[in-house]
């Protein structure tokens, strides 16, 4: 009778490895740092808060807390696996440290987090320069979308309260930059609101707006080379007129309500109106057909804004609403985009579906929960979140190609930023040895290899 041998090999372990570093695929985040110029903006804006005497550099810190959060983390405590690897991450504030300063830049109120936002917004545009081709705004134009985000809260914080969805938490107001086809996307916008704020707020639309606008290269911040898009909570008169306002004439392309009277109006669009949607790769939609609504439908609205109104056959399962139309689901859109067919302009409007992506993201990435007390120093966990997403957005836009080019933060934990290395020192120089089996090294050493190549900052 032949011994049953395990599904695992059985390895003894041991104490007191040395040159060993864990999460070494994690200096791809460090030489993004490093190349787009993050660490010194930021310890430039923050040299305010630094005190005198200070050990810690405030603007060291407050990346250190990001990349740990980018490598997985959704704590302040977390930042302790930067600290066991002091020669990948350097020295590391102690958790203390860290806490003081969450306090005293959330004491600052808007002070500190327009400090942090006028880091990215540097770091951003440098960015966006050196990946040349591959920068969202490559074709002269950027887009950017508007959603809510629910954000669960398992105690008693500040701001927490009922949402619409029937939890408990906070919904805060995000903008993502969209990458197109050709990536993923990036967050520009991060307004905090408390569980119980309204979808079609007006004022937190043109405040997050606002926020995600001064992200953006100058160039960008008005005209019409910046496209808003938004589901239906933006549509609303005093946000349409605010994107449409003489002087800044920002495109936009923002979900409508069916009211009845659009509903009215759909009733009267002749047969010959309607024309068959078109998918992303030409071909067309079946089931689905757009046409454009026009008259008195438009009346209170700004001048130039169009109406378009789509009708689809529901998915099996689906239920119709009250103002759905002869068996098809209904859903509109506004825009102020001229000179395109009406085809073109749905299928532009339905890829801000994008934008669940880079939610799915950003809750991977330290918007699970909110894990401090109060909403001030929250507001700066959030700013410290977005740091996080632009590294991970950034990183593949200038160190990877072909498919992990859209490689998603849980994917790239796994397959990159978890690779293991052994670190040997010779002479001066300190090299990093990936392990030569593993799938992705290929990968982590190809993108070091464009990240040298590119400039160094200043």
């Amino acid at each position: 009778m032949k011994k049953r041998i395990g599904s695992f090999p059985r390895v003894r372990t041991e104490g007191g490895g040395r040159a060993v570093v864990s999460q070494a695929g994690s200096v791809l985040l460090v030489e993004t740092v490093r190349k787009s110029g993050l660490d010194q903006a930021i310890s430039g804006v923050l040299s305010p808060w630094r005190k005198p005497r200070a050990v810690h550099d405030p603007g060291k810190v407050l990346l250190d807390v990001a990349l740990a959060v980018a490598s997985g983390g959704d704590c302040l405590a977390d930042v302790g696996m930067l600290r066991a690897e002091p020669a990948v991450f350097g020295p590391v504030a102690s958790d203390p440290t860290v806490s003081r300063l969450i306090d005293t830049l959330a004491a600052s109120g808007e002070k500190a987090l327009q400090a942090i936002r006028s880091a990215r917004s540097e770091a951003r545009e440098r960015v966006w320069r050196l990946a040349g081709r591959a920068a969202p705004d490559a074709d002269g134009t950027v887009t950017v979308d508007l959603d809510g985000v629910l954000v669960i809260a398992h105690s008693d914080k500040e701001d927490a309260a009922p949402t619409w969805k029937r939890s408990y938490g906070h919904h805060p107001l995000m903008a993502f930059v969209d990458h197109g086809p050709g990536g993923t996307g990036e967050p520009v916008a991060a307004l905090l609101r408390p569980g119980n704020a309204g979808s079609n707020t007006a004022a937190d639309h043109i405040t997050t707006a606002q926020l995600a606008l001064a992200q953006l290269p100058t160039r960008f911040r008005r005209g019409r080379r910046t496209l808003i898009r938004t589901d239906s909570a933006g549509g609303t008169h005093d946000f349409v007129a605010w994107l449409a306002r003489r002087g800044r004439w920002l495109s936009y392309s923002v979900g409508m309500v069916i009211t009845e009277q659009v509903h009215q109006h759909v009733l009267k669009v002749s047969a010959s109106a309607w024309t068959p949607a078109v998918e992303a790769d030409g071909e067309v939609r079946d089931g689905a057909w757009v046409a454009e609504l026009t008259g008195d439908v438009l009346d209170g609205w700004p001048k130039g804004m169009r109406l378009i109104v789509r009708k689809e056959r529901p998915h099996p399962g689906a239920q119709l609403r009250l103002l759905d139309a002869d068996g098809m689901r209904l859903t509109c859109f506004a825009t102020n985009t001229v000179g395109q067919p009406i085809v073109e302009l749905e299928l532009r409007h339905r890829l801000r579906a994008r934008a669940e992506d880079r939610i799915r993201a950003a809750r991977a990435t330290g918007l699970r929960n909110l894990p401090l007390q109060r909403t001030a120093q929250n507001k700066v966990w959030l700013e410290i979140v977005q740091i996080a997403l632009d590294l991970l957005a950034w990183m593949p836009m200038l160190a990877l190609t072909g498919e992990a080019r859209f490689w998603e933060p849980r994917r790239l934990r796994l397959r990159l930023f978890s690779a293991a290395g052994q670190l040997v020192t010779t002479g001066r120089r300190r090299i990093l040895r990936l392990a030569r089996h593993w799938p992705w090294t290929r990968h982590i050493t190809a993108g070091l290899e464009r990240l040298a190549l590119l400039p160094n900052p200043g």
